[in-house]
């Protein structure tokens, strides 16, 4: 019975070690400096990192230092740098010395570290009010009372124009007749210069920087305040301009007048509580985008507490097809589908955060940027009938929490945090229920769909995946506590609040694990094959497979 027992535990210390396999390092390098900014470039060949007096570029596949310069060495009016600014795509990076009143931007060639051009003469100008424009390698730079449109390679200004306020947001550029239509946001960190400020949709002459037309929209224009990506869509279809953003505009190409409209105005911050100490934030996906069903469009409309519906509209003339009987109190809607004839909506569940707060490091205090998830009551799923927009059901089930509801392969599944409901879309009545608990990763904090039938369970403590047709768990990996830090394909990375890495295989839910120091910086590659990881002075490249 002994050597029993002693073989069962020797086997379970086996199949542990197995699930707690390193990844392996493709290569490390220490740098000669400490590493405060850092930028991978997923598409190209090289990355950076820096400290605030000097910074090295690296070879993404063999970690070899390409150069490693002083910013006083790169360009002599720089002792130190406040802002550090990469564009990919034109090879460039912007260097900020903040000096009262007279900073000093640089312009350097990221190939090869020499100087590009030098200036005193834009003020106050940080990340949010830069816009590369990939078409012309040029930069369109917001100042306190004018724009001013530069050579990203020279710092030649071909215009400027006190006509358009605020950033240039999301554009169409148009190479036939060299215009481009955008839209204007007034970023946080800037708002303060911008005492004139309104909502602008523009299309503007390149050539000169005349504005053809303006017109104004309803809703703030804005990215997101980490990862940047804009909360709103500009595109041109034909002779029309669409604008998603807080439900929907449609405007004329060629003259700028509005066609129609149905949107509103909605601030997502009230949505969840602002954490204590935080100087940046923002509160997202708290209302589903406007979903486009052939040539209809099925708009949220969250005017108040007291008053929101869900509108259908034709999406070439703008006219009200039908507003559906009021959804009372619901705090947020996240999620909208059109699925057999029915209009799902998820009420309440998980929001994003997004935020920087500080902490000390060792000796240092640094500022760390926190992307979360936060569950928002009160909950509830509804269905409506597309023809008419009519409550077809309920669900009572959701009341006391979800996470978040998914359609795909055929299957309508919900989570609640502690199991996974199937749904029958035309009743509402359960095919199936099954515990996450069977996944043994605790508390589901959201669930995502992998290939045509397998749904990944995003655990407080790792990752499991379940059959979508019968429930059935097929894999499970546990991990500790940690969060959902990104995801490639079948690689998701898991990450604690001490930056450890786990790099799941949702095929196997088998992991990796990258134990890094606090406050370490992570990025994934674009195939998901790698991560790069950025602590003290040491640049890591790790297989995630």
């Amino acid at each position: 019975m002994k050597k029993l027992l002693t073989f069962a535990v020797l086997l379970l210390t086996i199949v542990w070690a197995k699930a707690q396999e390193d990844m392996t390092t493709v290569w490390e390098t220490k740098l000669g400096h400490q590493i405060q900014y850092a930028g991978t470039s997923l598409e190209g060949e090289h990355s950076y990192a820096a400290s605030d007096k000097e910074m090295s570029l690296f070879d993404n596949k063999t970690g070899k230092v390409i150069w490693e310069k002083k910013f006083s060495e790169m360009a002599p009016k720089l002792r130190k740098i406040d802002e550090l600014i990469p564009f990919w795509a034109s090879s460039t990076i912007f260097l900020f010395d903040r000096k009262l009143g007279k900073d000093q931007i640089a312009c350097i060639n990221l190939e090869t570290g020499e100087s590009l051009w030098t200036t005193d003469k834009y003020q106050d100008v940080d990340e949010s009010s830069i816009t590369y424009i990939d078409e012309e390698d040029c930069f369109a730079i917001t100042l306190k009372k004018e724009l001013v449109y530069i050579k990203a390679q020279t710092g030649e200004e071909l215009w400027s124009t006190a006509k358009f306020s605020g950033v240039v947001g999301q554009y169409y550029f148009n190479g036939a007749d060299h215009t481009l239509t955008m839209v204007n946001f007034k970023p946080t960190a800037l708002a303060a210069l911008f005492s004139g400020f309104k909502n602008q949709i523009a299309k503007i002459n390149l050539k000169n920087g005349e504005i053809l037309w303006e017109n104004t929209y309803i809703g703030l224009a804005e990215k997101k305040v980490i990862s940047r990506q804009p909360i709103y869509d500009l595109s041109v279809s034909g002779d029309k301009v669409f604008l998603r953003l807080n439900g929907m505009q449609v405007y004329d190409y060629k003259t700028g007048a509005k066609i129609w409209s149905a949107a509103y105005d909605f601030t997502p911050e009230r949505v969840v509580g602002k954490p204590i100490g935080c100087k940046v934030f923002g509160v997202y996906g708290a209302v589903a985008a406007p979903v486009i069903d052939g040539q209809d469009i099925y708009v949220l409309d969250m005017q108040s507490r007291s008053k929101q519906y869900v509108k259908k509209y034709d999406l070439n003339t703008g006219k009200l097809l039908w507003t559906s009987p009021e959804i009372k109190d619901a705090k947020a809607i996240p999620g909208m589908s059109i699925v057999d004839g029915k209009v799902l909506l998820q009420i309440g569940g998980v929001v994003e955060k997004q935020y920087t707060k500080t902490q000390r490091s060792g000796d240092q205090v640094v500022t760390i940027s926190v992307i979360e998830f936060e569950n928002v009551n009160p909950c509830g799923i509804q269905a409506l009938n597309v023809s008419d927009g009519k409550l077809v059901w309920e669900s009572e089930r959701f009341r006391k929490g979800i996470t978040n509801m998914i359609t795909f392969g055929g299957n309508t599944i919900v989570c609640s945090g502690k199991a996974l409901y199937s749904l029958d879309v035309a009743t509402g009545k359960e095919k199936y229920e099954v515990p996450v608990a069977k996944g043994g990763v605790g508390l589901a904090t959201q669930i995502q769909p992998f290939k045509d039938d397998v749904i990944v369970v995003v655990g407080e403590k790792g990752v499991s995946t379940f059959n979508a047709n019968s429930g059935e768990l097929l894999n499970s990996g546990k991990y500790r506590t940690s969060s959902l830090e990104d995801r490639v394909d079948n690689i998701l990375i898991m990450k604690t609040d001490k930056a450890d890495i786990g790099t799941f295989d949702l095929n196997t839910c088998k992991y990796k694990d990258f134990k890094a120091r606090t406050g370490a910086i992570t990025t994934l590659s674009r195939d998901g094959n790698f991560v790069y990881v950025y602590e003290k002075k040491v640049v890591t490249k790790l297989n995630t497979l």
